[in-house]
């Protein structure tokens, strides 16, 4: 019998009760014991709809259930600290929303208590559990496309009108980097499997929503020369793409970050030719539920321990360059 791991769901957000809930349910690992908000009505409407046995009116309540083995965290960025923190003191294992902290203080601290607690600690980068970026890792490695030189990244869609959007409050870590640049900045992290050394980035900051980063565009320097070219925003023409460029080809990967399963094909450039690739499809939703079940139960995880943390220290950066107009070095820790 598949050992389970028991969830409690920590907010009512879209992305849990549309998006992990479920996927939750679907997964071969996990169960759903309960789930809290800060009213009772509201997590018992969602517990009654998703058909999960206990909900709660408080996150403190949800922590102190014996029968919740982890916790996932849907709630606005400026909270995921504290609650983070809060559920690895109760020995909680976490998996918290993107991006995991408003910096990388904030992020070390955060890896460091959970450390600390015992308990396994995860940024919710669902598109990293996808089949098709280990596929595409393979085709790397196996030099098909020769050396990297290149990586570009693109995530952008149009939500402007709605001002009153959490994602335009800066205060409360709103802004496209955070929201959607974080995407194309973490893969590159990952395919190249290396860390930055330095960002200049451009930006469109707007009054009208509280002078969050509304649209940034920029160069990511990576060792040996090797960058990633990148634009995100919250205020242009919904569109993905990732492309890896090498000296003997290119990979390119339509809808990167939000891939299931018809959707999951990518097309491999070399020799001349393109090759239609077949990826595996699946949700990676369950993919990431999983995996994080498997790191709890003792198998390697997906990412290091420490990865929050870098990817903080390039999001702020990348801010930091945006606000300043200059070439920023990365600290790294």
């Amino acid at each position: 019998m598949t050992q389970k791991l028991r969830w409690g769901i920590m907010g009512c957000a879209q992305i849990a009760t549309g998006s992990v809930m479920p996927a939750i349910r679907e997964s071969e690992t996990g169960i759903i014991q309960a789930v809290a908000s800060r009213g009772l009505e509201k997590s018992s409407a969602v517990a009654k709809e998703l058909g999960v046995a206990q909900a709660y009116g408080s996150y403190e309540e949800l922590l102190a259930d014996p029968d919740v083995d982890a916790v996932y965290i849907p709630l606005p960025n400026h909270l995921h600290r504290e609650w983070v923190i809060r559920a690895a003191e109760a020995g909680k294992h976490v998996l918290c929303e993107k991006p995991i902290a408003l910096n990388s203080r904030e992020a070390a601290e955060m890896v460091e208590a959970c450390r600390k607690a015992g308990v396994h600690l995860a940024e919710a980068y669902m598109y990293r559990h996808h089949p098709r970026i280990a596929e595409v890792r393979e085709i790397i490695a196996s030099g098909e496309i020769g050396d990297l030189r290149s990586i570009r990244g693109t995530f952008t869609y149009n939500d402007a009108g709605d001002t009153s959007n959490i994602r335009f409050n800066s205060a409360w870590g709103g802004g496209s980097l955070y929201d959607v640049g974080c995407y194309p900045l973490s893969a590159a992290r990952l395919l190249f499997g290396a860390e930055p050394e330095a960002a200049t980035v451009q930006a469109i900051f707007s009054p009208e929503h509280d002078n969050v980063d509304m649209m940034a565009s920029g160069l990511v320097e990576f060792p040996g020369g090797v960058s990633l070219i990148f634009d995100c925003g919250m205020w242009a023409y919904n569109r993905q793409l990732l492309e890896v460029l090498g000296t003997e080809g290119r990979i390119e990967l339509p809808m990167p970050f939000n891939a299931r399963f018809d959707d999951a094909e990518f097309f491999v450039y070399s020799g001349g030719e393109v090759r239609r690739a077949r990826a595996t499809g699946a949700n990676p939703y369950v993919c990431q539920a999983d995996n994080f079940a498997a790191a709890v139960f003792g198998a390697a995880p997906v990412v290091a321990a420490e990865d929050p943390v870098l990817n903080m220290i390039l999001i702020e950066t990348c801010l930091a360059s945006a606000r300043t107009r200059q070439r920023l070095s990365l600290k790294q820790g």
